[in-house]
C-alpha cells in the first residue's frame, strides 16, 4: 500500500522516517469518496474548483489532500520550498501538501508507484467501442488465476488511470487498464505511466472524429499502445479490423490476432445469438476446438470473448481458467434490460452511441421476439462521418425495427435514410427531445413490446427509461 513516506518520495525526492508508518488507503478527486486515510487531490476545473471541497474530504476522513493554493483554515506544508520538513514535524493529519500543480503531482506520484510495483503485468486495452466490456471481460478471466486490478468505470485518461495505479499493492499480480484516446499523444503519455506488456485494440471507428479530425488521426492514435509494448510484450490486434490490421506493423511486441476468419491465430465461427440469453459460438485456437456459450449479449460480443480469451491465453491460463472467467460474473457494462410499467421489455444502452455501437445494438434488437421499437438520437463528436454515420444507422434500424423513434436535430437524418431503406413513414417519428419520446411511448407500450433505447451521452436519454422503468 502507498505510504505517505511514498507520496513525499514521488514528490520531493526525500521523505521523513516517521512517514513510512502512514498508509494512504485510497487516493480521491471527489471529496464525496473520501474514506479514512485517503488522500484528496483538488483539482481546480472551469466549472468547479477542488479546493472548495478539501475542507469536506477532510471531514469525511481524508488525512491529506494535494493543493495548488493554501485553503483557509487548513494546515500546509509547501513541498515547494528546500525546508518543506521543517513545516510537517510529526506530519499529524489532516493537511495540505501543496505543489505547483495538482495533477501532475498525482501523475508523478503514478508514474513512481508503477515504477515500485513493476512485478505487477498491465494489460492496456484502447479501441474505438468496446473498451469498457473488454476490461471487465479480460479481469474477469485473468482473475481465475490472479489478483487482478481493474479501473472503475472510465477512470481511463490522464487522471483516471493514475488514479488507479495508486491502488496497486504488493499483493497484486495484473492490472488491466483501459486507455481513452481524445487527443494525439495522450495514450502514449498513458503508457509512458502504465508500462503496459500486452496491448489490446478492439477496433478504429469515427468515434471522437471531431476532435481527432479523421479516421487516420484515430488510427494514429490507438497505434501509440502498440508503439508503447516492450519487445517481449504481445499486441492483440483485431483480424477483422483492416485499420487495426496495419497496427501490426507499428509495434516490435509480438503480435497475436483473433476474429472470425481463419486468418487469425484465434478466430470463432458458428455465431448463434440467444437475445438475452447470451451468444453461443465454436472457437479455434492450433489445433484446438471448443464449443462455448457464454452470457454476454448480441453476436458483437463473440469479439470480446476473443478478446478476453487472447489475454488468457497470452498469460499462461489453461483453456478451463478462459472458459470459467468468460462465463463468470462480470456485468454486462452498458446495456441493461428492464421491464416497463406496462410489461414491455426496455434495452436501455443509453451510457453513448457511435455508429458502430448502435448497429451492434440494432443487431441485439433484431434477435429478440416481439414487436420491436428503436429510439435513436443523436451521435455526437463523428466530424466529417456524422452524415455517413446516422445513415449506416438509418439503413439498419429499418432492416431490425418495426418501429423507429429519432430524438435531436442529427437524428434527422436517421430517420431518412430509414425511409429511403424502406421504412413506412408511418412507421416513423421524429421528435426534437426526450420529453416528446416519453410522451410517444408512455401510453401505448404492451408487453408484447421491445424497446431500444440509445443515443449520444449529452442527449440523455436514460431519462426516457427512468420514465417508463416500471416501479420496484
Amino acid at each position: 500500500m502507498l505510504t505517505l513516506a511514498d507520496l513525499f518520495e514521488a514528490l520531493s525526492g526525500d521523505s521523513p522516517p516517521q512517514a513510512r508508518r502512514r498508509p494512504i488507503t485510497d487516493a480521491v478527486i471527489d471529496s464525496r469518496r473520501a474514506i479514512p486515510g485517503s488522500l484528496f487531490i483538488a483539482i481546480p476545473g472551469s466549472r468547479t474548483d477542488g479546493h472548495e471541497y478539501v475542507a469536506d474530504a477532510f471531514q469525511r476522513g481524508a488525512s491529506y489532500a494535494l493543493v495548488e493554493r493554501d485553503v483557509s483554515g487548513l494546515p500546509v506544508v509547501d513541498l515547494r520550498k528546500p525546508d518543506w520538513m521543517q513545516e510537517g514535524k510529526e506530519f499529524s493529519p489532516p493537511y495540505c501538501l501543496r505543489v505547483e500543480n495538482t495533477v501532475r503531482a498525482l501523475q508523478q506520484t503514478a508514474r513512481f508507484w508503477r515504477e515500485r510495483m513493476k512485478h505487477i503485468k498491465v494489460v492496456g486495452i484502447t479501441g474505438s467501442v468496446g473498451k469498457s466490456t473488454t476490461k471487465e471481460v479480460t479481469a474477469g478471466v485473468l482473475s481465475e488465476r490472479y489478483r487482478t486490478l481493474k479501473n472503475e468505470g472510465n477512470f481511463n485518461n490522464e487522471i483516471g488511470l493514475p488514479l488507479t495505479l495508486l491502488r496497486l499493492s504488493e499483493g497484486h499480480q495484473r492490472a488491466v487498464l483501459e486507455m481513452g484516446f481524445y487527443v494525439p499523444g495522450e495514450i502514449a503519455f498513458l503508457c509512458e505511466i502504465a508500462k503496459p506488456h500486452i496491448g489490446v485494440v478492439t477496433n478504429i471507428g469515427t468515434v471522437h472524429a471531431e476532435r481527432a479530425g479523421s479516421q487516420e488521426a484515430i488510427f494514429e492514435g490507438k497505434s501509440e499502445l502498440v508503439q508503447s509494448l516492450p519487445a517481449d510484450g504481445i499486441a492483440i490486434l483485431n483480424q477483422d479490423d483492416p485499420w487495426v490490421r496495419r497496427m501490426a506493423e507499428r509495434t516490435q511486441a509480438h503480435v497475436f490476432t483473433y476474429g472470425l476468419t481463419p486468418e487469425a491465430d484465434l478466430w470463432a465461427d458458428h455465431i448463434e445469438g440467444l437475445g438475452l440469453e447470451g451468444v453461443r459460438f465454436r472457437l479455434h485456437y492450433k489445433h484446438d476446438t471448443l464449443y462455448l456459450r457464454v452470457p454476454m449479449i448480441g453476436r458483437h460480443s463473440v469479439h470480446t470473448a476473443l478478446r478476453a480469451a487472447a489475454v488468457g491465453l497470452a498469460e499462461g491460463l489453461s483453456w478451463e481458467e478462459i472458459v470459467r472467467g468468460l462465463r463468470g460474473g462480470h456485468a454486462q457494462l452498458r446495456l441493461v434490460a428492464v421491464r416497463s410499467a406496462s410489461g414491455a421489455l426496455l434495452l436501455d444502452d443509453t451510457y453513448n452511441a457511435s455508429p458502430a455501437s448502435t448497429l451492434a445494438a440494432l443487431n441485439l434488437l433484431e434477435e429478440l421476439e416481439g414487436h420491436k421499437i428503436a429510439v435513436l438520437g443523436d451521435m455526437l463528436e463523428l466530424g466529417p462521418y456524422e452524415r455517413q454515420g446516422h445513415e449506416m444507422v438509418g439503413v439498419r434500424a429499418a432492416q431490425a425495427a418495426d418501429e423507429l423513434i429519432t430524438v435531436g436535430p442529427r437524428a434527422h437524418i436517421i430517420a431518412s435514410a430509414a425511409r429511403s431503406a424502406g421504412m413506412p413513414r408511418r412507421r416513423i417519428a421524429e421528435v426534437e427531445d426526450t420529453e416528446e419520446a416519453i410522451a410517444l411511448l408512455r401510453d401505448r407500450l404492451t408487453e408484447n413490446d421491445v424497446v431500444l433505447v440509445k443515443g449520444s451521452r449529452s442527449m440523455h436519454m436514460e431519462t426516457i427509461v427512468s420514465a417508463l422503468e416500471a416501479a420496484e
